[in-house]
């Protein structure tokens, strides 16, 4: 709930537009048109939680591009100040906040992909950060999760590495401080990681979305944060991300799986004791990212939301009863307003990906131009439907040197500046 209002809401972070998005919910299972914040460059993933002490839900953003956390404080109905950016690894691609240091407030644990590391910037109870201080995982770590894992009323952390193929598990050692990462083999490609109790034991056990082996893994917990071999359970092509939660009603949490190349959710059921029915699939938009599942409608049951990569928008998916599981019509949602993203990577050399937003279907036209306002390239001149577009300019023809990108659609004129480097 991000505007105080008892519903859920939701935040979706956008990588090529730099930016955050907020959808408000109507209270109905539909949402308002999303309101965008700036973060930092790339922002790959996005955390709600109260982290000055308000009240209400902020936002921790983690920038791949930029290096950085963005913070957004909530206004307390559901608008948010200027991203306030705090260093972390290489190439940040999760964020997780939780309180670390048994304080009472929530600090932020931050997956670096290219410094296989985890940052932990411990909060000073305002909103503000300490300087990340960080601790050894895998190789290329994509997703952390912190939660107790070894039973002494601490938050630890669990790590999926998608080149190592293992999950890091680091005990905290009571004061936001961490031991030496042990690692535990997943599948092959491990890019989401999530904790929660799964065999009914009273112990959080770890699943692990593979997206090179296409399944999930389940690691169960031995109630000493040490954990058995991994069990593998089939899902959709490329599963990106998993989420666990109870979504028949019968009291133990089962799994939602996003899968990125089959564009669906798969939704496996718990049996009761930590293992799983079959995957049944359920279609979402274009390259399923990222699930989480929430009460959407208020009706008491959890739904699934959606971040689609490659059509730039969320799926819903509503949950009809405990009998009759999920429903696979999802409801899909554009653009408020136009908007012309930084282009990435910037410098770039031969080729660099340009983002844009259309609110309504418009004539549209994307032109390249030099320092001396000749035009170099026109990528895009056609009527365009709304919504999220995405496109490559290849620079391979042209020489080095400073180039501005002007977006044309209906009555919106934008033009920003790139650099070319060979």
């Amino acid at each position: 709930d991000l505007d105080g209002d008892g519903d859920n809401d939701l935040a979706v972070a956008n990588g090529g537009s730099g930016n955050v998005s907020v959808l408000l919910n109507n209270g109905d299972e539909t949402f308002q048109a999303p309101v965008n914040y700036g973060t930092g460059g790339w922002p790959s993933s996005v955390f709600a939680v109260d982290l000055d002490g308000e009240g209400d839900h902020d936002l921790a953003a983690a920038n791949w591009d930029s290096d950085n956390v963005s913070v957004l404080l909530n206004n307390g109905d559901g608008t948010f100040q200027e991203a306030v950016n705090y260093g972390a690894g290489d190439s940040p691609h999760s964020v997780f906040a939780v309180d670390l240091d048994d304080d009472g407030d929530n600090d932020l644990a931050v997956a670096n992909l290219v410094s296989d590391n985890v940052s932990v910037l411990l909060n000073n109870d305002d909103g503000t950060f300490q300087a990340a201080v960080n601790y050894g995982a895998g190789h290329y770590p994509r997703s952390v999760f912190a939660v107790d894992l070894d039973g002494d009323g601490d938050n630890d952390l669990a790590v999926a590495n998608s080149r190592s193929d293992n999950v890091s598990v680091l005990l905290n050692n009571d004061d936001g401080t961490f031991q030496a990462a042990v690692n535990y083999e997943a599948g092959n490609g491990p890019n989401s990681v999530f904790a929660v109790d799964l065999d009914g034991d009273g112990d959080n056990d770890l699943a692990v979305a593979n997206s090179y082996s296409d399944n999930v893994s389940v690691l169960l917990n031995n109630g000493d944060g040490t954990f058995q071999a991994a069990v593998n359970y089939g899902a959709g092509d490329y599963p990106y991300s998993v989420f666990a939660v109870d979504l028949d009603g019968d009291g133990d949490n089962d799994l939602a799986v996003a899968n990125l190349n089959s564009d669906n959710v798969s939704v496996l059921l718990n049996n009761g004791d930590g293992t799983f029915q079959a995957a049944v699939n359920y279609g979402a938009g274009d390259g399923p990212y990222s699930v989480f599942a929430v009460d959407l409608d208020g009706d008491g049951d959890n739904d699934l939301a959606v971040a689609n990569s490659h059509s730039d928008n969320v799926s819903v998916l509503i949950n009809l009863s405990i009998t009759t599981g999920v429903d696979n019509s999802p409801q899909t949602y554009l653009p408020g307003s136009y908007f012309l993203a930084r282009n990435y990577p910037n410098p770039f050399n031969a080729s660099t990906v340009i983002n844009y937003q259309l609110p309504v279907a418009t004539e549209v036209k994307l032109e390249i131009y030099n320092l001396l306002g000749q035009r170099v390239a026109c990528l895009v001149d056609e009527k365009q439907q709304a919504g999220y577009r995405s496109i490559i300019w290849d620079a391979s023809s042209v020489s080095s040197g400073l180039y501005f990108y002007k977006l044309t659609a209906g009555d919106f004129t934008e033009t920003r500046r790139m650099m070319l480097v060979k």
